[in-house]
Formats: structure tokens, sequence, C-alpha cells
């Protein structure tokens, strides 16, 4: 039987929370046939144009940039934070690029010691590179991890980025929202202030005197983020906190109900109201909606897995900016009519896009399990579905993703004319794939 997301000519090989198994760690398809070539024949400043399957679309193929990595150590509201970086290198030795991250799951009050929860993900870039300037300054994009994990385990998704000449900038946020999702509000609110601090970092990074003299350009800046990062990416991009249409969604919801409804809704929406007042200093809760957290900096957004819940329909109207929105319809963490449906039908962009992997879950969008084996060797296999989709090839999935994000941001930030065209309705034809785009 074919799995979704295989083609009949090739089988290939943490919303609110990222997280399920045993608890919850909460293309233009071208008809060109696309023959990877070996190291030996691939000159040392020309990385391989791959993807993660033979039959890899456009823009899920390797960008003409080799990719750099590093780490650098910025400032948070709770204090020192990491800030990795992936951005375009030189590699004059021409070596392949393997690397191992080191991630933590951040899940000790789950009754883990931290070195259980250190994991090792396996991607493709160069670690601390020279920069490379050829075609300097590249547009920013700030992307932003599910809650608990840490942004190697989107390595497939932001070493792509940037391959096609942008620069990432990834905070690993900080939070311990288990069990009962205790610190979930806190989280709601430090996110947004930690994605205006790493763009000011990346100004730091870029300015003459820094790591990265001159490779950012700070007039382009796209926001990614995979559930909780997609809420805050919505955050950000001007989405508004409605708490009286939050609750009034969960007042249905009981212990009957599907898990990611009863997910979405814990803590409960009373305790969540109250906790965010008090965070905040208010003295009592707002009325209507809530004062956007939004950054006037950023240009586009990307939410993929993302809840719309606290911002229900009115607060999500205030998004205009440019938006492309992702997820599976079967995500059991994200109901897709609390996300992505919901999201995609009320914010009030001119230009927007909604991709849906037909049948797809929630952790469709993280490393594939030969990239990241070591949470199950740690924690048992349970967490194999941390890493897997019960219906999607994993690398299908990532090479559709990779196409259509790469598109976005090509067309956003660089006014690529070939990425926008490949994003037209009519370009886009997918066997598992629905797709909707209002001004493409």
């Amino acid at each position: 039987m074919q799995r979704l997301g295989d083609s009949p000519q090739h089988n290939g090989k943490f919303g609110r929370c990222a997280w399920t198994g045993l608890v919850l760690v909460c293309l233009l398809l071208t008809s060109a046939f696309v023959i990877p070539i070996s190291a030996q024949d691939t000159p040392p400043d020309v990385p391989p144009q791959v993807g993660s399957r033979p039959d890899a679309p456009t823009y899920a193929l390797h960008g003409p940039y080799w990719v750099g990595t590093q780490t650098f150590v910025g400032e948070d509201v709770d204090g020192p934070l990491d800030m990795r970086v992936w951005y375009p290198a030189l590699n004059s030795s021409g070596v392949d690029g393997s690397i191992s991250y080191t991630m933590h799951w951040k899940s000790e009050a789950l009754g883990f010691t931290r070195d259980q929860l250190l994991v090792l993900i396996a991607g493709h870039a160069l670690a601390d590179a020279e920069v490379d300037l050829s075609a300097a300054p590249y547009p920013l994009v700030i992307f932003s991890h599910g809650h608990t994990s840490e942004s190697p385990l989107y390595a497939w998704l932001v070493e792509q980025i940037a391959s096609y000449g942008f620069v990432v900038v990834a905070p690993d946020h900080k939070e311990q929202n288990f069990p009962d999702a205790a610190d979930y509000p806190r989280t709601t609110l430090a996110r947004p202030v930690t994605v205006a601090r790493s763009i000011d970092y990346a100004e730091m990074l870029t300015a003459p005197t820094g790591a990265l003299a001159g490779m950012i350009d700070m007039e382009h800046v796209a926001m990614v983020g995979h559930s909780g990062g997609g809420e805050t990416t919505l955050s950000v991009g001007g989405g508004r906190f409605d708490l009286a249409g939050y609750k009034a969604l969960c007042a249905p919801i009981t212990a009957d109900s599907p898990w990611g409804y009863q997910n979405q809704c814990t803590p409960m929406p009373t305790e969540t109201e109250a906790e965010m007042v008090n965070i905040l200093g208010l003295a009592t809760t707002p009325e209507g909606l809530w004062e956007p957290l939004s950054d006037s900096r950023i240009d586009a957004l990307v939410p993929i897995s993302a809840p719309g819940v606290l911002f229900n329909d009115q607060g999500l109207s205030g998004i205009t900016l440019p938006t492309l929105v992702m997820s599976g319809t079967l995500d059991g963490t994200v109901p897709f009519d609390w996300g992505s449906r919901m999201i995609y039908d009320h914010i009030t962009s001119n230009q927007k896009i909604l991709v849906a992997f037909e049948l797809g879950d929630h952790q469709m969008f993280t490393s594939t399990y030969e990239d990241a084996p070591t949470t199950v060797e740690l924690l048992g296999n349970d967490f194999y579905s941390l890493y897997s989709d019960p219906v999607w090839d994993m690398d299908r999935v990532h090479d559709l993703a990779n196409h259509f994000i790469t598109a976005f941001l090509l067309d956003q930030l660089k006014g690529d004319a070939d990425a926008h065209a490949a994003l037209a309705t009519e370009a886009v034809s997918f066997p598992g794939i629905t797709y909707e785009a209002q001004g493409f």
C-alpha cells in the first residue's frame, strides 16, 4: 500500500504543545528528473541540488548556497538565551556539511533528568563556517520552535531556507509547561518579546563590528514558527488576544471531547485569562480585543500547525501581512478547524495561502526518526510518534513544506517572479495537498 505523499514512481524513504505519543510533551512539480550529483563531481563552492527524495519539487531542492551555522548568546526576559543562526556560507574545502546538533527537550517536570533530555539531531550545515558575502545582505527569517523543543528539531527547514540566501535566527525559547501546561500563559506573553529581541540581536550581528557584519538585510524580515511557535508568529504578526471568544469556544468542551480540543482549552480559559492579566500587571481583563504584541519590522508570516483559539475570529482579523498557513487536516494537537482553517478564513491579508496535508497529524513537520533516533533510544518507543506521521512519508512532507515555504519567502522578501508563479493556484497539483490561495 502506498503511503500518502508517495508518488507512483518513487516510494521514498512540539499548538499549544508540540507533542503526541505516550505523553503530550506539550511544488510546482517539474517534468525534469533531477539526478543527485555526487560529491566528487561537485565543485567545492556549489552544493548538490537535491531534496529529501528523488521526486522533490523545485524549491525543495537545496539552494545555491552552502549553509553555515553558529550559536550566539543573547539576552532574554529571563536572562541569557541561545540564538542559533543559519546563513549562506563558504565551503572552500568541499566537505559534505554533515552535522549533529544537540537539543534539549525541556521536560524535566515529567520526571526526566536533563541528561536524559539531551538528544542529537542530524543536519547538513557547516559549523562556524566563513560567511558568504557574495550576494549580501540577505533577508532575515526569525524561526520559533514548538513548546518544550528547540530549533534543531526543524533543521531540515531552517537549513533549506538558508540555502536560498536567507539568514535564519532561531531563539531557543525558555519554558517548562508540564504537567498541566501551568507555564503556558507566561510563555505566550514572553515569546513575542523574545522575537523582538531576536530581531534586535540580528541587527547587532550584521553591524560593522558584528560577527556577521554586512550579512543581514534588516528591511526584509519574515517570521516562521511551528505549533506554539506558529501561535507566536500570529501574535507578532498582528493577531490580538480575544479571551472572551476563547472562553466561548471552550465552553462546550468536556472530558468526552476529542483530545485536541481539550488540549487547546488547558489550562482552562478563566485560569489562562487570570494569569495573563497578572503577568501583565493589569488591574482588570481588557474588554474586547487585547492590545497587539506585533512587531512592525516583520513583513511576512508562516504559521505551521498553529492554534488560532486565543485570537478567535476577531483577533485574527488584525493580521494583514502576507501569510502562508500550513498544517495537517487530522492534527490531534491543534484541531484543523481551530487552527489553520480558522486562521486562513479570518486573517484579512490581501495575500494568503493555505496548504493542508490531508490526513496529516501534528508531528509531520519535525525531524524524521532517521535524523533523531536518540530520543527514542533514551525515552522509549512510545516517543517514536514525535518523529513520524501515521499516514504521510515524512521525507515527502519535508520536501513539499520546503517547496511552499521557500517559494513564499523568495516571493515576499526577494520579489522572485518565478517563485511567485509557483504559488499560483493553477501551478499547484500534488496528491494529498489541498491548496487555497488569494493574491497569487
